[in-house]
């Protein structure tokens, strides 16, 4: 790590090396984690930061921002072939900004929203009461059926028929089937509405083909760049000729100032390796080692909801399957050296700060370079660690935890800003 850092801070050089060695000895199974780039790092941590460039390429508000320019315009270009958009705006400071900014191009304050039920697997800003999403319009919840834990399509068009929302906001933060985008836009041009669709968790899937793409279909398509697309951390916006001058007004100056220009000229570099056939093979691999992973723990006796995964992530039913919360089983994998999160399943019974389930994810420990062998023993030392009564807790966790270092010693990862 950087000796200049290390010698005017050294409280934080010292929790960053802290937390590079974190990521170096332990399994990341969160979902919407993953391991960017040296180059990507790089990029963050340029002299891009110090450029105000308030505007659009070539539209700027201030002067020298010819290589801001350049950079949000390889940005935007590479978006626009990774996905195959009509228009891209690159801009968003987050995926939550991102969606704040289709909001608010489509809809009126007190506008009818439909989004995912945050319980059976929907995201925040997708109409929970406390967030701005619910606070400023009115949220219709739709969710997945009892039985299959999988979206209720016939269930979503009786919704939409009745309520007649503005827009109708799709994707998750926690479903591990496929959404089926163009059956969503058909119901949507029934009740003549506009359809968003999040792909934040799954982008990396829909630009390699792996996922079905909402891009025909759906009039604007949002995304994380920090998930499957393996990114700096931040937003994009994907979306219809016919609506781009006004979402890049409502993107700025409408809901942001200054845009993020390191962080936009890392989205370039994570957009340039994604357009990489080496990518598309990572995809591949973070798709079958989620599958392993869910096998692995459905076989040692564990109930994966909806049966299986299509994507990159998987919920276990661990209270139902061991009696054992959510909350209590992150904290004891914790332990272990195996960092997950609790979430919430579809009909949960207990409340979100303490769920039934946790939700696990294949991407970051695929970076690494893990194949389906590891994730076969990664699915059987979380079972190691869950199966086993009180009194045995301390033990298993510790041999697991020595398990967990030697896997990861094989697969290091930014070696020089631990060492």
């Amino acid at each position: 790590m950087n000796d200049e850092l290390k010698r005017v801070d050294p409280q934080i050089y010292d929790a960053m090396r802290a937390e590079a060695l974190r990521q170096h000895e332990g399994l990341e199974l969160i979902a919407s984690e993953n391991f960017v780039s040296e180059a990507v790092l790089e990029a963050m941590g340029s002299v891009m930061t110090n450029k105000y460039a308030e505007g659009y390429p070539a539209k700027r508000y201030y002067g020298g921002c010819t290589n801001v320019d350049t950079a949000e315009s390889l940005a935007i270009e590479r978006l626009t072939q990774l996905f195959g958009c009509e228009h891209a705006n690159v801009q968003p400071h987050s995926g939550t900004t991102a969606n704040i900014a289709v909001y608010m191009t489509a809809c009126e304050p007190g506008d009818t929203v439909m989004g995912m039920d945050l319980s059976h697997g929907g995201h925040l800003s997708h109409g929970h009461p406390l967030n701005f999403s619910g606070i400023t319009y009115n949220i219709v919840p739709y969710g997945v059926n009892k039985e299959t834990e999988q979206i209720d399509y016939d269930e979503m068009l009786r919704i939409a028929r009745e309520c007649q929302p503005k827009l109708i906001m799709v994707g998750a933060s926690a479903y591990p089937r496929f959404i089926d985008f163009e059956r969503i836009a058909k119901l949507a041009a029934e009740v003549e509405t506009v359809v968003c669709a999040d792909i934040a968790h799954i982008a990396g899937l829909v630009s390699t083909g792996l996922h079905p793409s909402p891009i025909p279909h759906c009039d604007f398509v949002t995304s994380t760049t920090h998930k499957t697309l393996r990114g700096p951390r931040g937003g994009i916006i994907m979306c219809k000729e016919t609506w781009a001058e006004k979402l890049d007004k409502i993107v700025f100056p409408g809901n942001q100032g200054g845009p993020l220009m390191h962080i936009i000229a890392a989205k370039a570099v994570a957009f340039k390796e994604a357009l990489s056939d080496g990518f598309k093979s990572y995809q591949k691999q973070v798709v079958a080692n989620a599958k392993v992973l869910a096998g692995v723990i459905a076989k040692r006796g564990y109930r994966i909801v909806s049966g299986g995964t299509d994507n990159h992530l998987l919920l276990v039913d661990t209270l139902n399957s061991r009696g054992i919360s959510g909350k209590g089983s992150e904290a004891r994998l914790e332990a272990a050296g195996i960092t997950v999160n609790k979430n919430t399943i579809p009909f949960d019974t207990k409340k979100p700060w303490v769920c039934s389930g946790i939700r696990l994810g294949s991407p970051a420990c695929t970076t690494r370079g893990m194949k389906e062998s590891e994730f076969e023993q990664i699915g059987n030392l979380i079972c190691d660690v869950l199966d086993v009564e009180k009194d045995e807790r301390e033990a298993a966790q510790e041999n697991v935890r020595k398990q967990v270092l030697e896997l990861c010693s094989k697969f290091p990862i930014y070696e020089n800003r631990w060492k």
